[in-house]
């Protein structure tokens, strides 16, 4: 017995399970086609929505209530019905060409990993409202009503968060992507010792000037600073002084052999 493997199809189911698939298809292309249509709308038209599948990538679109924005622009959008946890809350950059994940501020963060339900735009509703049920265990004349305590407004150079995207590209040439222009300290702690410590860099000691502004610290230095005339100049220079000195060795040598000479070529003394 071969238990009905090998038995004929019954033509009427294969007709059934022909209709349910083109039924799944047909409902899969419109989903896709409300998808697009729920995008558009959302995001205001092609432009935005282009945008969002470039800085995001999420097919299908993910659409969701907008929760609040920080400094740098970035949009924070929450939706807990149509995703599940850990994807339920997004944001969306507000520089879409230089982004990453510490572009987003501290205060955003913890609600982005949900490590609070508050989103920072909610913050001080959400202390108030819990403040009211703590009982007061003493008299105090504090300012602040709650262990957060103040809280000075922080500032970062182009809401840049991490510290180490400070930094030039190159001499000279500062960090267009993050705005740092030329010449600019670095942002970036570095340890002391390190070269690109300013603190520990030794100071050059200038030991001479070549004129129109060109110290040299030495004799190497000076001469990358020199112009090709002022370098023929010093070979003439050396050239002469090379003629002179053959010329006094000459007479030097011929003083030595007239003494020689008078002295009928005996022993010299002095």
């Amino acid at each position: 017995s071969n238990d009905g493997k090998n038995r004929p199809r019954d033509p009427s189911t294969h007709t059934v399970d022909t209709y349910d698939s083109q039924d799944q298809g047909k409902k899969m292309v419109w989903s896709v086609i409300n998808n697009v249509r729920t995008g558009l709308k959302y995001r205001g038209g092609w432009k935005g929505l282009l945008e969002h599948m470039y800085t995001n990538g999420d097919y299908p679109f993910k659409v969701g209530t907008y929760m609040g924005c920080d400094a740098g622009g970035n949009r924070y959008y929450e939706n807990r019905v149509d995703y599940p946890f850990g994807q339920h809350r997004w944001v969306e950059p507000g520089d879409i060409h230089n982004f990453d994940s510490t572009s987003i501020p501290p205060e955003w963060h913890g609600w982005m990993t949900s490590m609070t339900d508050e989103p920072p735009s909610q913050e001080d509703e959400y202390i108030a409202k819990k403040t009211q049920h703590i009982a007061p265990l003493c008299d105090s004349d504090a300012p602040i009503a709650h262990n957060v305590g103040h809280q000075e407004p922080l500032f970062n150079f182009h809401n840049v968060h991490n510290q180490t995207q400070i930094r030039s590209r190159g001499y000279g040439i500062g960090n267009p992507i993050v705005g740092l222009p030329a010449n600019a300290p670095d942002a970036y702690y570095t340890q002391p010792g390190s070269p690109y410590n300013e603190a520990s860099r030794p100071k050059a000691e200038m030991i001479g000037d070549l004129g129109d502004n060109r110290p040299y610290k030495s004799e190497m230095w000076a001469e990358r600073l020199r112009t090709p005339e002022e370098k023929q100049e010093i070979e003439r220079e050396k050239e002469l002084q090379a003629a002179a000195q053959l010329e006094e060795a000459e007479k030097s040598k011929a003083k030595i052999l007239a003494a020689r000479r008078a002295r009928g070529f005996g022993t010299i003394v002095g």
